[in-house]
C-alpha cells in the first residue's frame, strides 16, 4: 500500500465519521516523518462504535473480509484482491476511559500524531509504539521499525530486536 492511499482513505473514514488511528509500520513512518520501508498493508486502530462505517467505507473501495482463521469481530483483514489490504484493530473504552472490549489500547496510546506525506494523522503515541512492536518475535520488518524507533526517541532496544 502506497502512502497516497493510506492518506485518501484516512480521509475519507474521517469524512465518513469513522476515525482511525494508523498502527503498525505505517504508523512508525508516521511517527519518524517519512517512509523507510515497502508496506504490506495498513493497520488500523477505530472504535467499536466506529467499525460499521469503517467496513462500508472499505466494501466501497472493493475491500471484502479475508475470512481468515483466527478472525474475530476485533481484529480481521479486508483485502481488495490485488495486493492491498488492511488489518483492522477494533476497540472499546468504558466510561471511564477504560479497556472494555477488544484490542486493548490503553487510552494514552491513542494520543499519537505523526506525519505522512505531509498530512500530520493520528496515530499510536511512539512509547506504546515501541512497546508494542517488542512484544512479539519480531521478523525483520519489526527489527528496523523497533530499530529506527529507538534511534529517534532515545528507546533501549532489546536483544530480541538487533
Amino acid at each position: 500500500m502506497e502512502a497516497v492511499e493510506v492518506l485518501a482513505l484516512y480521509a475519507e473514514l474521517d469524512v465518513a465519521g469513522a476515525p482511525v488511528w494508523i498502527d503498525g509500520g505505517w504508523c512508525v513512518d508516521a511517527l519518524l516523518g517519512r517512509e523507510t520501508r515497502p508496506h504490506a498493508d495498513l493497520d488500523v486502530a477505530v472504535a467499536r462504535d466506529h467499525v460499521a462505517r469503517l467496513v462500508d467505507v472499505l466494501a466501497a473501495r472493493g475491500f471484502r473480509p479475508r475470512g481468515e482463521e483466527g478472525a474475530t469481530q476485533w481484529n480481521f483483514v479486508m483485502d481488495d484482491g490485488t495486493g492491498r489490504a488492511v488489518d483492522v484493530h477494533v476497540f472499546a473504552f468504558d466510561e471511564r476511559g477504560e479497556h472494555a472490549w477488544g484490542i486493548a489500547y490503553p487510552a494514552a496510546s491513542l494520543a499519537g500524531t505523526g506525519v505522512l506525506g505531509g498530512q500530520e494523522v493520528r496515530c499510536i503515541a511512539p512509547e506504546w509504539m515501541f512497546r508494542f512492536k517488542t512484544a512479539y518475535p519480531p521478523a525483520e520488518k519489526d527489527r528496523h521499525d523497533v530499530r529506527a524507533l529507538a534511534e529517534r526517541f532515545g528507546y533501549r532496544v532489546p536483544p530480541t530486536h538487533r
